[in-house]
């Protein structure tokens, strides 16, 4: 064969299998809010961009949204540079999403918060907080990009396990589950807030069950000499969350 032939041949099929590939490893965002529509919803539930306080510190925040198969589909900041959030909260975002995505069923959807006891030495699920360590390879990228459209973490699978509020599952109209959101960048307590916040303006919170006593997943403050009366139980954080909480749904 013509050696101009064969440069051609194989840069076709080299690229050809780069495209393929990009095709496959690509994550079905399809059902998922965009990056656009979760930006503005994190704003309107965040007091430092507009909204409403949350009991916290009221802190600019970063929220992370993955599909069922645990892959990032948009991370979001309501500041109006990656500096005006606490620089670590970014991949805590997503490992809170990643873990309300991987420890809720469609008929039961366990919120990060619902976690914090279990995994206390001698609770039923003590060591799960160490079972799927976040991706660093994954996490990190090109920094200019992070918490745009073009986040690094985009279409990839971070990984990891949190274990404190800030994760809820999302449930579309016909309470099917499509994924979960993950918000970090204040006192855990007020990112349940949050994120139930901002769930809710994405109307992506239609729970069919959880073990809250009301039935959802909502923050259940019941912990008593250091143990929780139901087993599901988070610690309050020395503001006024838990009556923030108790106003919204988001908890008692």
């Amino acid at each position: 064969m013509n050696p101009v032939h064969t440069f051609i041949l194989s840069a076709t099929v080299a690229l050809s299998l780069t495209v393929f590939t990009s095709q496959a490893h690509a994550a079905d965002c399809t059902s998922i809010p965009s990056h656009a529509d979760l930006t503005t919803a994190l704003k309107a539930s965040t007091k430092p961009s507009g909204g409403p306080s949350n009991g916290g510190l009221d802190l600019n925040m970063w929220a992370s949204i993955v599909n069922r198969d645990g892959e990032i589909c948009a991370i979001a900041m309501t500041g109006a540079t990656r500096g005006d959030q606490w620089p670590g909260s970014r991949v805590i975002s997503a490992q809170k999403a990643n873990t309300a995505n991987a420890f809720s069923l469609p008929g039961l959807a366990l919120s990060t918060a619902n976690l914090f006891s279990a995994v206390q030495p001698g609770g039923s699920l003590f060591g799960l907080q160490f079972s799927n360590p976040v991706d660093p390879s994954v996490a990190y990228g090109k920094h200019t990009n992070y918490g745009t459209d073009k986040d690094p973490m985009n279409g990839k699978k971070p990984g990891g396990v949190n274990v404190f509020g800030g994760g809820l599952a999302l449930y579309n109209e016909a309470g099917e589950i499509i994924g979960a959101i993950g918000v970090s960048g204040d006192t855990s307590c007020a990112d349940h807030n949050i994120a139930w916040r901002t769930r809710e303006a994405l109307g992506l919170n239609h729970v069919p069950g959880g073990v809250h006593p009301d039935g959802h997943d909502g923050i259940i403050y019941d912990i008593t000499d250091d143990k929780s009366a139901s087993g599901f139980g988070h610690p309050t954080c020395g503001s006024t969350e838990n009556t923030v909480a108790a106003e919204i749904g988001a908890g008692k």
